[in-house]
């Protein structure tokens, strides 16, 4: 069972998403916050698996919001929904910790999909969040950083490999098709890359090469040196 929070200061898009959520097999909404305050306190004293949150609410906006929980040592996970596809808040959402980001306009059926998938300890971005966080750093390309080049080169041959085409937004298929390797010969990759670069998701793996100046445009990975 997948225990959802949800978090948006309008009653009926709440009501509609508490509908849509506790009527799919597999999922129990196990709460509603109005407010960024409410959200991180609820995902505090009830632990959800996934909590889907609004980025502008009153009293605490969702990027503090998400921040509070991701940083709180819980296994929650943020997904990110909002009606603005190039939002200026997308990349510090993405900074706080979230490991999603969905346009509230998406089918049902993909927003459940999505959720299942943050749920299951993965990441997912809307195409058109994307393209927004990659345009963001090509705007402002940044010099490859020492903790950067430091935490690449703890990188096997292989987990590089893995690494610049997680950078590039491949998928785990992706992956093991372009590789030649098994599906958990992928996921043993991943969760080492995740661990030796200190990051939760592939989301965060993403964000960190950017922030490090690992990445230029096209999402292709730099030496960083040394």
């Amino acid at each position: 069972m997948i225990r959802v929070l949800i978090a948006d200061d309008q009653v009926l898009l709440r009501a509609g998403l508490h509908k849509l959520i506790a009527d799919e097999e597999g999922f129990d909404v196990v709460g509603e916050a109005g407010n960024g305050s409410e959200a991180a306190a609820l995902a505090a004293r009830l632990r959800p698996d996934v909590v889907l949150m609004d980025i502008r609410m009153p009293i605490l906006d969702g990027i503090s919001a998400t921040r509070l929980i991701t940083s709180s040592g819980t296994a929650t996970r943020v997904l990110i929904l909002t009606t603005f596809g190039l939002d200026d808040y997308v990349f510090e959402a993405l900074r706080s910790g979230a490991s999603g980001f969905m346009l509230k306009d998406a089918p049902a059926a993909e927003l459940l999909a999505a959720v299942r998938i943050i749920a299951a300890g993965d990441s997912i971005l809307a195409p058109a969040v994307t393209r927004s966080v990659v345009e963001e750093f090509v705007r402002a390309p940044r010099s490859a950083s020492r903790e950067g080049s430091l935490r690449l080169r703890s990188l096997t041959a292989r987990e590089r490999e893995v690494f610049d085409l997680l950078v590039k937004g491949r998928s785990n298929t992706e992956i093991c098709a372009h590789l030649v390797i098994s599906e958990a010969t992928t996921k043993t990759h991943v969760a080492r890359i995740l661990q030796k670069i200190g990051v939760r998701d592939r989301v965060q793996v993403v964000i960190q090469a950017y922030e490090w100046g690992l990445a230029g445009s096209g999402g292709r990975v730099l030496d960083g040196g040394g």
